[in-house]
């Protein structure tokens, strides 16, 4: 069976700004961990989508910025991480056991785009929602230096398939991925101006052109789109106001 990705976290310099801004432009609401007041837990609709920390020191001496990080689920993290070093990827934090809910460890695939590890040690499994359901993960895009060798790599790992490449002419393939059923994210070369490989993520709304102007007015950049993609959906990516990159994907303009 294919590991999939299982959650998501907001790395990010200011914990109130962020809860302000992701509230007006996805309709999140926030509030901490249960147990740790240090942790915050978005949700939509009264479902737990995604995490909210604050950057930590340490991996802010390491290069990193405000940022969103996604998590595969794996059934033996310590297996897991050794295999990822062996197969020429990167530990950037160890396995470490959270509240005796899970363990967790960030890693970098080979070709440098950060993920993290996650084994549930509580029997807690994520809500299942339709596709396309408004405030949760629609997509999951890598930007890599290689996408033959990404693919080898997460299919080698957690079982991943490819499902169709196309075309992007002068910009390559984009190739589309399934963790067990349908498609849910795609690979492509990454462009020239960003300046390492990385997993980008996209989240449902209603309606994108009025998703743009929640963006814009809470101050929030806007990178491409809108721009509608094969199947008929519509995209657009931006910065938010601390500089972590994020996308919305909706089923119409």
């Amino acid at each position: 069976m294919a590991e999939s990705f299982c959650w998501v976290e907001l790395l990010t310099e200011d914990i109130e700004a962020a809860r302000d801004f992701y509230g007006r432009v996805i309709g999140w609401t926030e509030a901490p961990a249960p147990g740790d007041r240090a942790y915050h837990i978005f949700s939509a609709a009264q479902i737990p989508v995604a995490g909210l920390m604050r950057l930590p020191d340490e991996a802010k001496a390491q290069g990193a910025r405000p940022s969103w990080m996604g998590y595969v689920s794996c059934a033996d993290i310590d297996a897991e991480v050794a295999a990822v070093s062996a197969a020429d990827g990167k530990i950037w934090r160890a396995p470490e056991t959270v509240a005796d809910i899970g363990r967790f460890a960030v890693v970098s695939d080979p070709l440098g785009a950060a993920y993290c590890l996650w084994q549930d040690l509580g029997g807690e499994k994520p809500a299942e929602v339709p596709p396309m359901t408004p405030g949760h993960v629609g997509w999951h895009e890598l930007f890599t230096d290689d996408v033959d060798a990404a693919m080898n790599f997460y299919a080698a790992r957690y079982g991943w398939t490819k499902t169709q490449d196309l075309d992007m002419g002068p910009m390559g393939v984009y190739r589309l991925f399934a963790t067990g059923g349908l498609a849910v994210g795609g690979m492509m070369k990454r462009p020239e101006q960003i300046p390492q490989a990385f997993w980008g993520y996209y989240f449902v709304v209603d309606a994108l052109d009025a998703a743009i102007q929640r963006v814009e007015l809470a101050g929030g950049t806007k990178l491409m789109g809108p721009a509608e993609v094969p199947g008929g959906a519509w995209i657009a990516q931006f910065f938010d106001p601390q500089g972590a990159y994020f996308a919305l994907v909706a089923a119409k303009r």
